[in-house]
């Protein structure tokens, strides 16, 4: 690497990555030296990379220039990996940016702590140079796809968030490379329960505001760069979220609603409850689906292919679930698995919180 310092290490000045005809900028912040180049060396083709071994050295580069991800220790002294970001998301010139957690910790209870902070993925100790490089691209990629949301074409007017053209680009090819790369993918279809009614009773405008907070309460869950929330209908939401099994797709629907349920939106008209809710289905593919299959080098999936199985589907499965949830008593949320859409019955009944949440 060449060597324009910061804090006693290399800056890489290599180009960004091949392809994507952007310059990036990344922040690594770890207290092992040995570490901090280790993962300089298997990033110095991606962008340029900037380097400090402790939180305030950290805080300073960032200030200086805010880099477009940081890759940040979760244990370190004096200011820990997660002090530093909170002190990052203190300051609006670095809220926005992408931070992977690198920790040692492997349990559920962390990775749920490191996402309701807001980080955008972690990485486990030890990993290996295709998982980190692999990770670090798709946020890379997900941070300049959001600059493109800022589009007349791709954002939906009312709401602006994406609209249906964009998610389908998106879906489609995010859905490539979760089959490629061998990682898990879920999606969520919310449905504002008995809009019609709200809109009847109060009005076109005041359903249109109701339609913006319920979109700004999905912005508010959906913290992580690579998650996409869009509109799909008149009172529907899609939300995408890459890297994601299962449990953490359920855990993110569940925010959902409590998020939605402290708008605290007065719906006197709902045969749910006296205030505006949603309901949520989401689709899921992952290790336990049927269908998973593998995939390219470094997959942790299994079986072969035994069914057709295309983001469609994914999309798909959301809506089953969706749909049963409208069935029963709304105001909850289901879960189909990608393989048994159309099954009778395939959609979860309601789902309860993990007790590890």
């Amino acid at each position: 690497m060449k060597a324009n310092t910061v804090n006693g290490f290399g800056s890489s000045d290599s180009g960004p990555e091949v392809g994507s005809g952007l310059d990036s900028s990344i922040l690594i912040v770890d207290d092992d030296p040995g570490l901090v180049e280790v993962i300089g060396q298997i990033l110095a083709e991606v962008g340029k990379l900037r380097f400090a071994t402790n939180g305030k050295d950290a805080l300073r580069v960032a200030r200086e220039s805010a880099p477009d991800l940081i890759l940040l220790d979760a244990e370190m002294p004096g200011m820990s990996g997660f002090k530093l970001f909170e002190s990052l998301r203190a300051e609006s010139t670095l809220a926005d940016v992408p931070v992977i957690f690198v920790t040692s910790h492997s349990e559920a209870a962390f990775e749920i702590s490191a996402l309701e902070m807001g980080a955008v993925d972690f990485i486990t100790k030890p990993f290996t140079a295709s998982l980190v490089l692999a990770r670090v691209k798709t946020q890379l990629r997900a941070k300049h796809m959001a600059a493109r949301l800022s589009g007349v074409t791709t954002t939906d007017g009312l709401t602006g968030v994406a609209n249906r053209r964009l998610f389908d680009e998106i879906l489609e090819r995010e859905w490539r490379r979760t089959r490629r790369g061998g990682d898990p993918i879920s999606l969520l279809l919310v449905d504002v329960d008995h809009f019609k009614l709200y809109n009847e009773h109060y009005g076109r405008p005041h359903g249109d505001a109701c339609l913006q907070r319920v979109t700004e309460a999905l912005g508010e869950s959906c913290r992580r760069a690579a998650d996409l929330v869009a509109r799909g209908g008149a009172d529907e939401f899609m939300v995408l979220l890459p890297q994601t099994r299962r449990e953490g797709a359920e855990y993110m629907a569940h925010r959902i609603l409590d998020a939605v349920q402290a708008l605290k939106l007065v719906h006197v008209k709902s045969p749910t409850k006296g205030n505006v809710t949603v309901s949520v289905g989401i689709g899921c593919y992952d290790e336990i689906s049927a269908c998973w299959a593998k995939a390219g080098p470094g997959h942790r999936g299994g079986g072969d292919m035994q069914m057709p199985c295309a983001a469609s589907d994914l999309l798909l499965a959301a809506d089953q679930a969706l749909r049963s949830g409208k069935r029963g008593r709304r105001a909850e949320v289901r879960l189909c698995d990608i393989s048994a859409i159309d099954a009778p019955g395939a959609a979860d009944g309601p789902r309860e919180r993990l007790s590890s949440m």
